[in-house]
């Protein structure tokens, strides 16, 4: 079987090399439509990667309700005629209430007025949590440990900080054992957190850089610091929640949302933030956008399909006198059939393999130009190389078969 291909391809690809410009452009459409077809599931797969990045950033066993902070007095007196905002009543109503809860803390926000050392960057932000939000964002210390329900109970002085946090107030040098004073209130570093990425904002959360960060415990930011716009916040402005693995967050959410609704009599005033359902209206989100590029792609091989179809038939006219003399010594139809599929199909191959460069080098290059993810993986290369060999083959049969069925004599006869 093979040792009669050989000689096919080789007759194939000096047809082919005996017109170069007119086999390279009738490749182009088969180059754009595959290149178009990876790099577009390249872009698409990166988008994906970027959202399990953020999922996996927020936790998928996670829920969060962040609070809606009024912008003026106004806003506020009219929230607080229907909702109490959130609190840690609230809190306490949830942890009650719900089972599954693995861990769960409530946090309180500051922006500080002045911090020393003085940063040398963006002034970090303080926050107030429980020990449990060390489990539920799944941190890591590279610098001392994590404050403990000790420090919490005692409402101890102490802080963690982000990466960026201790870059900002300490350089590179260790952090731990220093103290950071953050408005008249001073705080002993017992640690520092490895960095982290950044939530994007299509969440509903706020865009925190996580990084810079001082995180202390909540009993000692509620004790030993005052807001000085706190007629405009809630008690709390935030709660962390994280459900067991054979808990299903979603529906625990739905709860949340029904024990919230109680209080707040639906004044807006929070949002609850499901990673898990956030996953999965991101992935139709997803399907549908690569379908939608494939479709569009999918055109370009169209093209190249007719154009392969095109110039085998005038290939076939052109040869028609060769057509004739190989059937006069004995060719078969299926062999007639065979020499132009297989010419077709070179086409499309070349074609296909040219595409593949193009579209992983389009790929880079959109990544270099616009800063998105690109992934280029093996499935993409598989599924556009094997459907511009498909398309090849489907549109080279009818021009072999008018080939196959040209009369020998008439065809020696034809100038």
């Amino acid at each position: 079987m093979f040792s009669g291909l050989v000689p096919e391809v080789i007759m194939g690809l000096q047809s082919l090399f005996v017109h170069k410009l007119r086999s390279l452009l009738t490749m182009l459409g088969m180059i754009f439509g595959v290149g178009a077809v990876v790099s577009m599931l390249a872009i698409t797969a990166g988008a994906q990667k970027e959202m399990m990045n953020s999922i996996d950033l927020l936790g998928v066993n996670n829920i969060i309700i962040e609070a809606k902070e009024a912008v003026d007095r106004n806003e506020l007196q009219a929230r607080r005629t229907i909702s109490p905002g959130l609190s840690f009543r609230d809190f306490r109503a949830i942890s009650e209430n719900i089972g599954g809860l693995a861990a769960a803390t409530p946090r309180k926000r500051f922006k500080p007025l002045k911090v020393l050392p003085k940063p040398s960057a963006e002034m970090p932000l303080l926050i107030g949590v429980e020990p449990a939000y060390f489990e539920i964002n799944s941190l890591k210390p590279v610098e001392g440990r994590f404050f403990s329900n000790e420090d919490d109970s005692r409402s101890n002085p102490v802080c963690v900080l982000g990466e960026s946090a201790k870059v900002n107030l300490f350089g590179y040098e260790p952090a731990v054992g220093k103290h950071v004073k953050v408005n008249d209130v001073w705080l002993q570093v017992v640690g520092v957190l490895a960095g982290q990425a950044t939530a994007d904002s299509e969440t509903d959360l706020e865009v925190v850089d996580r990084n810079n960060l001082i995180i202390s415990p909540l009993n000692t930011v509620m004790r030993r610091f005052e807001d000085n716009n706190s007629y405009l916040k809630d008690e709390i402005d935030g709660i962390y929640l994280k459900v067991d693995t054979n808990t299903d967050s979603i529906e625990t959410s739905g709860i949340v949302k029904a024990i919230l609704g109680t209080t707040h009599k639906d004044a807006g005033d929070y949002n609850v933030v499901v990673p898990a359902g956030l996953l999965e209206q991101r992935k139709k989100t997803q399907f549908t956008f690569k379908v939608v590029m494939i479709c569009i792609a999918g055109i370009s091989l169209l093209v190249g399909g007719i154009g392969i179809m095109n110039i085998m038939l005038a290939t076939v006219l052109e040869r028609t006198r060769e057509i004739g003399i190989r059937r006069a010594i004995g060719a078969r139809q299926k062999d007639i059939i065979r020499q132009f599929l297989t010419e077709a199909v070179l086409i499309s191959m070349i074609g296909g393999l040219l595409g593949i460069a193009f579209g992983f080098s389009l790929s880079l290059a959109i990544a270099k130009a616009t800063g998105w993810s690109t992934v280029v993986t093996f499935t993409s290369i598989a599924v556009a190389f094997g459907v511009s060999v498909g398309i090849g083959m489907v549109f080279g049969i009818y021009p072999a078969v008018q080939a196959a069925r040209l009369d020998p004599i008439e065809a020696i006869r034809y100038e």
